[in-house]
């Protein structure tokens, strides 16, 4: 092992010399208390190096220790249900060894080397196993069955395979060209894992959050920025995606974020009963922790720890959802990191790459034809939060984001002050995937699903020109019709994009109940129209009781969803009484 010499001490930047023999990326062992770093530059022997642990006390002198390998994770049975650090380490692990604070220089494997996994095969001796093929399977929580995966580069013919109890380093299997291959694999976080070819990606993420599934929906294999302003609830409306999305798999990335939210997905998710399984949700769940007090540096390394996972779990034909709340926070990583190397700053101090490495990340999202003989299907969704200061997404993380990624939710904080959530402004998010979905939806929810989505949509619009007429003159000058219009889009406002995530029914809705509880608000406004001109004055429609029946139908239990056609019939039966009793009264 070659050894360096620290000759520079900056923060988390640590600059040895005496590295000729190392590489970018390459691992690194800072002093004698092996603390871990990445190299990020070199010049000449001179090494900089990111160091992924508390710096102090350490100075020039002190040995440097070279690992001549890349920053990598382990990937095999144990990831479900844990929490990592921005590097991998398992802080549950941590905390039974040395307390509630990570110290300098801890080390323990990130996957547990003394768990016995029951590993059941799927192929015989003799059997031709190339990359990807899946040579058994370990059920590792009640709702994942864990594949293993043959490692990339290896092909051969099975000599031996064995059935039974064993850790994740045992040998499982043991090819003609005695490659041993065990249930564990590692895999550098900064390259992307390969696949057979990319897929089209048209199904959509159903999430149950009815302004993104009717409104902005994301594809499975797609990418979401959540843009906002402190307070406008972009966790929140992460955690929502998180419980709710129709992913098999979540990998929830906490990345410079205040610790008391991690605290909350800790508490929330154990206790959250998947819909499609009725287990807790965390069975189906992998946590990368790298809060605002821990290193710098290693927030930086958390979302590659964890787009590395996800993508691992995507290979075995899951379909995954990965949040990162929020990419800000890595952005500021960089900047001090790139500060510290004394690099040329770009905008607003951010590096001029800045914008490349945001597109590295969101270009490992897709839908994909996995390698393996069976012809599995993955797919790995990426939605990432924003923190622009002020709410300004003019700045240089939101821009270079936005620059990538197909669906963007602006959250608003105007709404938010408004108690209108999720805080999702209408009118300047949009989803690019729109048109694929609109032709699932009406394939598979309701024909006339997209039909309903740019009625609606353009009554919000109408809406929003109609205001400004208001503002300037008052309601009183506006036609009947178009007061009718502004009570419509008030209803679609707050009777369906309004959705309370703490709520135990309205904090979910299926794409059926989606489409009933929009077609009976459009309802509304249909047989208004038919009313007015039939002579029915607006006051009369305006007060009708069976308005509270429409503004409660977000509240019917999925159950109980046929109620919300009742409440339509009865509608059409109230109008028609109205304008029967109109014409009479005329007459």
């Amino acid at each position: 092992m070659k050894v360096g010499k620290i000759i520079k001490v900056s923060g988390p930047l640590v600059v040895a010399e005496g590295m000729d023999e190392a590489n970018v990326y390459d691992v690194v062992q800072v002093s004698d208390r092996k603390l871990i770093g990445e190299i990020i530059e070199m010049r000449g022997d001179r090494a900089s190096i990111q160091v992924y642990e508390e710096t102090t006390g350490i100075g020039p002198g002190e040995p440097v220790y070279t690992t001549g390998e890349p920053l990598s994770v382990e990937l095999g049975p144990g990831l479900i249900e844990s929490m990592f650090d921005g590097i991998q380490r398992p802080l549950n692990a941590i905390m039974e060894l040395v307390g509630d604070f990570l110290e300098k220089g801890v080390v323990v494997p990130s996957l547990n080397r003394e768990k016995l996994w029951k590993f059941t095969p799927t192929v015989k001796v003799g059997d031709e196993v190339s990359q990807g093929d899946v040579i058994g399977t370990v059920q590792e929580t009640t709702v994942v069955l864990h594949k293993i995966m043959v490692p990339a580069g290896i092909s051969g013919t099975v000599k031996e395979i064995r059935e039974g109890e064993f850790t994740v380093v045992d040998t499982v299997c043991v090819l003609e060209s005695g490659e041993e291959l065990m249930m564990m694999q590692k895999w550098p976080v900064r390259k992307q894992r390969g696949y057979e070819s990319k897929i089209n990606p048209d199904e959509p993420l159903v999430t149950g959050q009815r302004v993104i599934d009717t409104f902005f929906p994301i594809t499975k294999g797609g990418t979401a920025a959540v843009p906002g302003p402190f307070g406008s609830g972009k966790t929140v409306v992460q955690h929502q995606l998180a419980k709710w999305a129709d992913s098999e798999i979540v990998v929830y990335v906490g990345c410079g974020e205040r610790g008391n939210e991690m605290t909350d997905v800790l508490l929330e998710f154990p206790e959250i009963k998947d819909p499609k399984t009725g287990e807790s949700l965390m069975k189906r769940t992998v946590l990368i922790a790298n809060t605002s007090n821990m290193p710098v540096a290693a927030r930086e390394a958390s979302i590659y720890t964890g787009i590395t996972i996800a993508e691992y779990f995507r290979d075995m034909g899951y379909s995954v959802a990965i949040m990162a709340d929020s990419t800000s926070r890595w952005a500021e990583a960089l900047r001090e990191m790139s500060g510290r190397l004394e690099e040329m700053p770009g905008d607003e101090g951010y590096p001029a790459y800045l914008g490349s490495r945001a597109a590295e990340f969101y270009e490992r999202a897709g839908k994909v034809n996995c390698y393996g003989s069976d012809n599995r299907i993955g797919a790995l969704t990426i939605i990432g939060a924003v923190s622009p200061p002020g709410g300004d997404i003019s700045e240089p993380v939101s821009q270079a984001t936005l620059r990538i990624v197909k669906v963007f939710w602006g959250l608003d904080a105007s709404l938010a002050y408004r108690r209108h959530f999720p805080a999702i402004n209408w009118m300047n998010s949009y989803s690019l995937y729109q048109s694929k979905v609109d032709g699932w939806m009406n394939q598979n929810v309701h024909e006339n699903f997209a039909d309903n989505r740019i009625k609606a949509m353009s009554l919000l619009q109408e809406e929003s020109s109609l205001q400004e007429i208001v503002r300037l003159v008052g309601r009183d000058s506006l036609s009947e019709t178009d007061q009718l219009k502004l009570e419509a889009s008030k209803s679609i406002r707050e009777d369906f994009l309004q959705q309370n995530a703490f709520h135990e029914v309205d904090t979910y809705a299926s794409l059926d109940k989606q489409n009933l509880m929009l077609d009976l608000v459009l309802h509304f406004y249909d047989e208004g129209l038919r009313a007015l001109k039939n002579g029915i004055y607006l006051s009369d429609l305006i007060n009708l009781e069976i308005r509270d029946k429409i503004a409660r139908a977000k509240y019917l239990d999925e159950s109980d969803i046929g109620k919300i056609a009742d409440i339509k019939t009865e509608l059409t039966k109230i109008m028609d009484d109205l304008i029967a009793e109109g014409g009479i009264l005329n007459a």
